[in-house]
């Protein structure tokens, strides 16, 4: 069985038109693709180094401070982020609630005790345990509220006691400083 020369070289392999891509391979310099830019030369000492980093954790700062102002859910912590516990902040945010008065009732009986007056210091203390008593009271019934708002809005969620005392903790809270910031306003329905 012989072969002719002129079956082997017209295989399709020789062919010179299918074979490689048609350009020369890229370097590879041109062939990374360059994210955000021209890139910066590497710092020069360590202290650059640093200085550089200092910049960048500040305008990263920056960035996730003014994103959680806004209520971006990119920028959340992950103890504030998702849509139950959004439900939860707005069901606070929308009350008034005895739990701020927690810390200014107490400086009650210190400030109380520096006058060494007996009556003034058996008022001051009436008054903070009567605002104590009733901010429990206020915090069961948040409890309750968000335990009951949850079960019907978000029946698969199965864990409720964090999103309890995450509402908890934020009527405690005087609304100004709230982070998230509130997003509904004081009798607002939720």
């Amino acid at each position: 069985m012989t072969r002719n020369l002129a079956d082997v070289t017209d295989s399709p392999l020789d062919d010179k038109s299918s074979s490689g891509k048609g350009r020369p391979t890229p370097k590879r310099r041109d062939a990374t693709p360059r994210r955000g830019g021209p890139v910066t030369p590497p710092p020069a000492t360590r202290r650059e180094a640093a200085k550089r980093m200092r910049a960048e954790g500040a305008v990263r700062r920056r960035q996730v401070k003014a994103g959680t102002k806004a209520g971006d859910q990119r920028y959340l912590m992950a103890r504030d982020a998702g849509p139950v516990r959004q439900l939860v902040r707005d069901l606070v945010d929308s009350r008034r609630h005895v739990g701020v008065l927690l810390l200014p009732a107490a400086v009650l009986p210190v400030a109380a005790q520096l006058t060494h007056s007996q009556r003034l210091l058996a008022m001051a203390t009436t008054l903070w345990l009567a605002t104590l008593v009733t901010a429990i009271f206020d915090f069961v019934l948040t409890g309750f509220v968000v335990r009951r708002r949850i079960r019907s809005d978000f029946p698969d969620e199965g864990k409720l006691g964090g999103h309890i005392a995450y509402g908890t903790v934020r009527t405690a809270q005087f609304r100004r400083f709230r982070l998230p910031p509130p997003r509904v306003r004081v009798g607002d329905s939720v």
